[in-house]
C-alpha cells in the first residue's frame, strides 16, 4: 500500500523482505534477503535515497546499519523504543501519558512479585516481537501463574517479559498521526477499534462519541511523543478510554491497520502522507470525506460481492496465503454520514453472513 501510494507521486520503490512471496512484490521490485545479509542490505542502501519500514520488528541494528549509508525515517531510535514494551511505557509516562501499572519480569520470582504488587487480573506479555495478540497470557487468578510462566517463561531470557495490569476500559481508540521532516504535525480523527483474539476486527472513523476534549488530548499526547522521538513519518498511538480519560497502550512506529480506512475515507491517506513525510514533501490534508468503517479479513477472504455492490464500498486483497489468524485483506465502507454508514454496514454484514462482525459498529452508530 505504501508502494501504491508512492507511484502517483512519481516515486519509485524497492522492497526488501525475507519472503519471496511478500505481497509488496506484486506491485514493485522485491529484493529477497535476510536481515542478517549485510551485503544485500548495503547493496539495497546504495540503490535508494530514503529508507522506511512498515513492520516494527525490523531489527533496530539493521536500521542503524542502513542509516550509516542512507537516510532512514523513522529514525532507528524511535524504532528501538517502540519495539520494547517496557521502554515504550516509560516513554509514555515521561511524556505525560498515563499507562496501566506495569513491571518488568525476568524470572518466575519476578512474576510472583509483580502479581503481588499489581494485582489481578493482569496480562503477561513479551517485551519484544509481540503483536496482534501474540506473546500474551492473561492471568485471572493466582492459579494462572504457573501456566503463564510455562507459556512465556522461555521468552524471558530472549526478549524479556512485562506484566501489565488489566484495564477495564470503556473503549479502545487510536490516533493515527504524521510528522514531517520540518516538524509539521497532523493527525486523522480518532478511530474507534474492536479486536477479536487480540487482532483488529473493525474500525470506525471518526470515532462516534469522541468529544473535542478527548480529540485534543489524544493529539497532544501523539505530538509530544513524536517530538520526543524526533519522529518522521506516520505512526499510531493505541489508547484505552477509562472514565473519560486516556491511557497509553502501545505505539506502532509505522502505518497502522486502524488507519487503513484513510485510503478512501480521508483526503490524504496514511500511506501517501508517510511517503510525503519521509521524502520531505508537504503533508496532505488529513480531513475526512464522511464516515468510514474498516472490516479486517482474518484467516481467509470472504465473497467480495456484497462489498463491491455497495456504493462507496472498497475491497483490498493482499494476495497473501490464507492462514488462521493472518490478516489477508480488508474492506472499507464509506458514507456521507453515520446514519448512512449504519445502513450500509447492516446490508454488507447480512450479505457476507458476518452480522456479528459488523454489529458493534451498528450499535455504536445507532
Amino acid at each position: 500500500m505504501l508502494a501504491l501510494a508512492a507511484s502517483p507521486l512519481g516515486i519509485r520503490t524497492l522492497v526488501v523482505d525475507g519472503s519471496a512471496d511478500a505481497c509488496a512484490g506484486q506491485v514493485t521490485e522485491l529484493v529477497v534477503a535476510d536481515w542478517s545479509d549485510e551485503v544485500a542490505l548495503d547493496a539495497f542502501a546504495d540503490r535508494v535515497d530514503v529508507v522506511t519500514f512498515d513492520f516494527e520488528n525490523v531489527p533496530s541494528a539493521v536500521a542503524e546499519r542502513l542509516a550509516a549509508r542512507v537516510e532512514v525515517f523513522p529514525n532507528p531510535r524511535a524504532l528501538a523504543m517502540a519495539q520494547d514494551r517496557l521502554t515504550e511505557k516509560n516513554l509514555f509516562r515521561e511524556c505525560g501519558l498515563g499507562t496501566p501499572d506495569f513491571a518488568p519480569v525476568d524470572t518466575r520470582e519476578d512474576l510472583i512479585g509483580a502479581v503481588e504488587r499489581i494485582g489481578l487480573p493482569a496480562v503477561l506479555k513479551t517485551r519484544r516481537l509481540g503483536y496482534d495478540g501474540k506473546g500474551q497470557f492473561r492471568l485471572k487468578t493466582q492459579d494462572d501463574i504457573d501456566a503463564a510462566w510455562a507459556a512465556l517463561g522461555e521468552a524471558a531470557g530472549q526478549v524479556g517479559l512485562i506484566l501489565e495490569a488489566f484495564v477495564p476500559f470503556e473503549r479502545e481508540v487510536s490516533v493515527v498521526a504524521v510528522r514531517g521532516r520540518d516538524g509539521t504535525f497532523r493527525s486523522w480523527p480518532l478511530t474507534r477499534n474492536w479486536h477479536v483474539d487480540g487482532v483488529l476486527s473493525l474500525s470506525l472513523a471518526p470515532a462516534p462519541g469522541a468529544t473535542d476534549e478527548l480529540e485534543r488530548a489524544a493529539n497532544a499526547h501523539a505530538r509530544t511523543v513524536a517530538e520526543a522521538l524526533d519522529y518522521v513519518g506516520v505512526f499510531a498511538l493505541e489508547l484505552f478510554v477509562c472514565n473519560g480519560k486516556l491511557l497509553g497502550n502501545e505505539m506502532a512506529p509505522r502505518v497502522h491497520n486502524s488507519g487503513h480506512w484513510t485510503i478512501e475515507g480521508a483526503h490524504t491517506s496514511q500511506f501517501e502522507n508517510h511517503v510525503r513525510a519521509v521524502l520531505g514533501l508537504p503533508l496532505g490534508d488529513t480531513g475526512v470525506r464522511g464516515a468510514s468503517a474498516m472490516l479486517n479479513w482474518i484467516g481467509d477472504m470472504p465473497d467480495p460481492a456484497p462489498v463491491l455492490t455497495t456504493a462507496d464500498g472498497h475491497w483490498h486483497d493482499y494476495g497473501k496465503e490464507a492462514r488462521a489468524g493472518r490478516k489477508v485483506g480488508h474492506a472499507t465502507i464509506c458514507a456521507p454520514d453515520a446514519g448512512s454508514l449504519r445502513e450500509k454496514l447492516a446490508a454488507v454484514g447480512k450479505g457476507l453472513h458476518r452480522d456479528e462482525q459488523v454489529q458493534p459498529a451498528i450499535d455504536t452508530l445507532a
